[in-house]
């Protein structure tokens, strides 16, 4: 027998109308998280989900949902609660995300996310700085939305590498030149974490360093983002044009750029947008079950529900995604682990980086949630037929937010050679910066030479060796 000893999910004041929360991996959460969870899909009913119609419908970013949100101190969920935060962990950063984007608005859920990423990056060197220690004390109570803006023109989802940026020394502190494809929330968040080559980087890309600006200290051009989906969240391109700004507004010391990527922004980025595709896929299997329990042919006297092919798309689905789901709480509870369940007073000592051993699992997470929920949406689509396509029904806005995750950086095409190179080959092969040469591609095209083309092409080099 299948227990039913379990609370049941509230819409409002009703019976959930989605899956409950026997199909939900509930064990994985403390009574405080389940109590936040509550609160959180509360909120979700009587704001975020309304709000959600009208982002989408009218390109509008979701502030009045993060105004909701710092309502219940999530802004700082996983600020320490010395500096006023909540001092959670990756597993309820997980499921807050998740949530968010299940029952309430993807693209919030998604500007969370960045929110998150950047306020990790803060975390990760706020311990002897003052500036960064007060915009962390007060990321509710003034509502300060952050984000991250990595991205670079020139070299599209490979992010870490930074050909259009550069930072050099001041007399004041540092002057700062940006240019970013795509930040999210950018000309909306209250302040960024930007990331350039560094002052002294003599064209090694791999000295990076990381900075704190604030909004009224970027260029952007708000509300002119239309994409297919997450439609909310505003992502667009960004400029800094030599911003001077004062000593501690670089975050952490030169260089740290490469360490805080793989310690906190990249950790906290996969982990949490993982959840959000999950949450996405959940919201459309929530719906599929609402519509084919409900909806019924005549002709037959049967539901759609009562077709064997619609319970085995939904069965499939739920399984794809409780899979998927699973190893999102997996990898939180693993980094809770190593990191103390999230204590930032471990990087006091400033080589203390046990997240970055978890690299490549989160890089596994996020193809296998991107590349679920992409597939959830298509058979969701189907189960609910050519209701599917109406905007009422909530299929078609869930569908075209999924459908983000397999191409937002680093690209499910990046991630599975990545993973595929770092298990053939080691760690080394990667070669972020495109640093080592590759002798034996070189050795071959060499072979299919003959002398005279030898020769012209040992000429060459030499040539540019002068």
């Amino acid at each position: 027998m299948i227990s039913q000893n379990m609370e049941t999910k509230k819409w409002g004041d009703s019976k959930f109308w989605g899956l409950d929360f026997e199909l939900d991996p509930q064990w994985i959460l403390s009574k405080s998280q389940k109590k936040l969870q509550e609160k959180l899909i509360d909120l979700c009913h009587s704001t975020l989900r309304k709000n959600a119609v009208e982002s989408d419908r009218h390109l509008i970013y979701p502030r009045k949902n993060f105004e909701a949100l710092a309502q219940l101190g999530l802004l700082g969920i996983i600020v320490p609660k010395e500096l006023g935060g909540m001092g959670e962990n990756h597993t309820c950063a997980t499921m807050v995300v998740e949530t968010i984007s299940r029952y309430g608005c993807a693209s919030t859920a998604m500007c969370y996310v960045m929110h998150l990423a950047a306020t990790s990056a803060l975390l990760l060197r706020y311990h002897k700085n003052p500036t960064i220690k007060s915009l962390l004390s007060r990321l509710n109570k003034d509502v300060l939305i952050g984000t991250v803006s990595y991205s670079d023109p020139q070299t599209g989802s490979h992010f870490w590498y930074h050909l259009s940026s550069k930072c050099e020394k001041s007399d004041t502190g540092w002057r700062v030149f940006k240019k970013s494809s795509w930040t999210t929330s950018g000309g909306f968040a209250d302040w960024y974490v930007a990331q350039t080559t560094s002052p002294d980087f003599n064209g090694d890309y791999s000295n990076l360093s990381c900075f704190l600006l604030w909004n009224s200290e970027v260029k952007t051009n708000p509300s002119t983002w239309d994409g297919l989906g997450l439609r909310g969240n505003q992502s667009g391109a960004l400029e800094i044009e030599g911003v001077e700004i004062s000593h501690e507004r670089m975050i952490g010391p030169v260089g740290d750029g490469a360490r805080s990527n793989d310690e906190s922004v990249d950790p906290f980025f996969l982990l949490c947008s993982s959840a959000c595709w999950n949450g996405i896929a959940m919201g459309m299997i929530d719906i599929a079950r609402d519509h084919t329990t409900r909806k019924k042919h005549e002709d037959v006297g049967m539901r759609i529900a009562d077709y064997p092919t619609i319970q085995d798309y939904i069965g499939e689905a739920i399984i794809d995604t409780n899979s998927v789901r699973c190893f999102n709480f997996q990898i939180a509870q693993a980094l809770d682990e190593k990191t103390n369940q999230c204590d930032w007073s471990i990087h006091e000592d400033y080589l203390n980086l046990p997240r970055r051993q978890m690299m490549h699992w989160l890089w596994q997470l996020k193809f296998s949630c991107s590349k679920n929920v992409t597939h959830v949406s298509d058979k969701m689509l189907h189960t609910c037929g050519g209701t599917g396509y109406k905007p009422a029904l909530g299929i078609e806005r869930y569908l075209r937010d999924a459908k983000a995750g397999w191409v937002m950086g680093p690209t499910n095409e990046v991630l599975r050679q990545f993973v595929g190179k770092f298990a053939l080959f080691g760690p080394e092969s990667l070669d972020y910066w495109n640093q080592s040469v590759n002798e034996r591609v070189i050795n071959n095209e060499l072979k299919k030479m003959d002398k005279k083309s030898k020769r012209e092409f040992a000429e060459k080099i030499l040539k540019d060796c002068n």
